[in-house]
């Protein structure tokens, strides 16, 4: 008879394994936060030096929704539930959050924080309203005991909060430096990627928008902030990307309060990946008391925050004194002023007094957190070299739309014509200037105020010649129609009933142009204002388009004979 009984196996059984295993790490994740730091740190550990790595979810966090899904989704590791982890013995286990109930682990366990240090009060954690969490006796004991092995601390600066806080445990710690942040040191080179990835090209600056979690954050204060950027920056001058706390995304859905803004251009950061490349890409950050914000300043890009977060920092931490030395943005004056101002005036070193305190080892934190994880695996060697640290992955943005709308500033005179545009969000009033809506604009009221209407797709089902004719007799009104016919090549017809085929310059040693349909036709429409400008003119004389410092210069045929 067949015999139905399963056998249990052991995920890491080492009968299913194809290399051999010869010592055994568990991750301690509480939250994605908290997960994505450990998975950064264990990177310096390699499997191809017999290391097998297996990850539990330690439980009880108010954020730990969709992690278990995160961690599944990564290569090569076992998933263990928190019952299994706690009976098996591991060589090593670390997590980048402390809590009381990892003292029943049956490993050495090293701590490690999972921000810029220790910073934030969470009484529902440390049991009390003056300690950081992370560095409380009732986190870092069980019945009087100190459970970690190691207590890691960025800086030197957290000795002396712990010995406060914790007398005993204070044999256990070591200054481990911060290898995130050395890892975005080391991936400064990688910052024209990052920028591309994130709009941040032709001449655009970019703006980090960061938010940490609790009604004293950024978004929790101001959740209007990223619309009005995008509303108030040029959109040729600017690319806003927005990158919020893991918590945020476990307890609301971002994408649904940053909808509006994401519709007119915001980039929104995904949370399990990409806030360090957008810190790399950045020109500034705009942000609050998180981790984030205080990172961007120690990259030294310019900084301005809209929250402090003293209510909920230990006052004797780097982030309290980042709060209080940081300049501040008016969240509801003139954003694009302040904008300019922070980055023509503010010096971006001024910051690192204040943000060295929090960053310690600077350069040597792989090297040294190497060294001591390899040190409770007696049976594998160290590998030759200082370990190089791994570049970011670049970020990819969960939402990058095109804005289908723009009020356009159009200044200058002759061949010379400088424009500014911005998105035409929701509640938009009197306009700045003039209209330029593209032809997939779903408000169709736009449609009738327009002075451009373009056709941004190329693979049109109705020629480009023929849908401009249909376009003149629908909207008599409109100064310029355009229908692209590439990346920089697009057909104009004016009122005339003239049609042009415009293409932009590439200049010697320049990469391809890109070139706008709905830009171009704005810089026509304001052409054709100049007093005593023909539309045949533009046959023989070049238009010059300004955006902020980019310019590029478009040509016109006429149609041959």
């Amino acid at each position: 008879m067949l015999n139905r009984r399963r056998l249990r196996t052991r995920p890491d059984d080492d009968r299913w394994n194809t290399r051999p295993v010869r010592a055994r790490v568990l991750a301690v994740a509480r939250t994605l936060t908290s997960a994505t730091r450990v998975l950064d740190v264990l990177t310096l550990l390699r499997e191809q030096d017999g290391i097998g790595i297996a990850v539990t979810i330690n439980p009880g966090s108010a954020f730990a929704a969709g992690l278990d899904d995160y961690l599944r989704a990564q290569p090569g590791l076992t998933v263990l539930p928190w019952r299994d982890a706690v009976r098996r013995p591991f060589d090593l286990a670390v997590a980048c959050a402390v809590h009381a109930s990892m003292h029943r682990l049956r490993a050495p366990l090293v701590v490690l924080p999972h921000g810029a240090g220790y910073n934030r009060l969470v009484p529902e954690s440390t049991g009390d309203t003056v300690t950081a969490a992370g560095l409380s006796r009732r986190e870092l004991t069980h019945r009087g005991r100190v459970f970690p092995a190691v207590i890691g601390l960025s800086h030197r600066e957290q000795f002396e909060r712990l010995r406060a806080a914790c007398p005993e445990a204070l044999p256990r710690a070591r200054e481990v430096g911060d290898p995130c942040f050395d890892r975005m040191l080391a991936g400064l080179a990688a910052r024209d990627g990052y920028r591309a990835a994130l709009g941040a090209v032709d001449g655009r600056r970019l703006v980090v928008v960061n938010s940490t979690w609790s009604e004293h954050s950024l978004l929790g204060r101001h959740p209007g902030l990223p619309l009005r950027l995008v509303g108030q920056l040029p959109a040729d001058e600017y690319t806003v990307a927005v990158v919020l706390h893991p918590n945020v995304w476990a307890r609301h859905d971002p994408r649904a309060l940053l909808a509006a803004a994401e519709r007119s251009g915001l980039r929104l950061v995904p949370p399990h990946q990409g806030w360090q490349a957008a810190l790399i890409a950045a020109d500034c950050v705009i942000g609050d008391h998180g981790s984030v914000t205080f990172y961007g300043a120690a990259l030294e890009r310019r900084t301005l925050l809209v929250a402090t977060g003293a209510a909920e920092l230990d006052p004797r931490s780097p982030s309290y004194a980042f709060g209080q030395a940081a300049p501040a943005l008016d969240p509801d004056g003139d954003l694009l002023a302040q904008l300019e101002q922070a980055m023509a005036g503010q010096d971006p070193a001024a910051l690192r007094p204040v943000t060295d305190r929090s960053l310690g080892r600077r350069g040597e934190s792989a090297r040294v957190l190497r060294d001591l994880l390899l040190s409770y695996l007696p049976g594998i060697e160290e590998p030759p070299g200082d370990p190089q640290p791994l570049p970011y992955p670049r970020p990819v943005p969960l939402a990058a739309e095109r804005p289908t709308a723009y009020d356009v500033v159009a200044t200058g005179e002759g061949a010379d014509v400088h424009l500014r545009r911005y998105p035409v969000g929701p509640g938009h009033h009197a306009p700045r200037g003039f209209h330029a809506v593209a032809a997939d604009e779903p408000r169709l009221a736009l449609r009738h105020t327009a002075e451009v209407l373009a056709r941004t797709e190329t693979d049109a089902e109705q020629p480009a010649e023929r849908w401009l004719a249909a376009t003149a007799a629908e909207l008599p009104g409109l100064a310029v129609a355009v229908a692209a016919l590439g990346p920089a090549r697009h057909l104009l017809r004016l009122p005339t009933g003239l049609l042009l085929e415009a293409h932009a310059d590439r200049p010697w040693g320049a990469p391809a142009p890109r070139l706008d349909p709905l830009l171009l036709g704005s810089a026509v429409a304001h052409w054709l204002t100049t007093p005593g400008a023909r539309a045949a003119d533009l046959t023989r004389h070049p238009l010059t388009l300004h955006t902020g410092p980019h310019r590029i210069t478009a040509a016109f045929t006429a149609r041959p004979d």
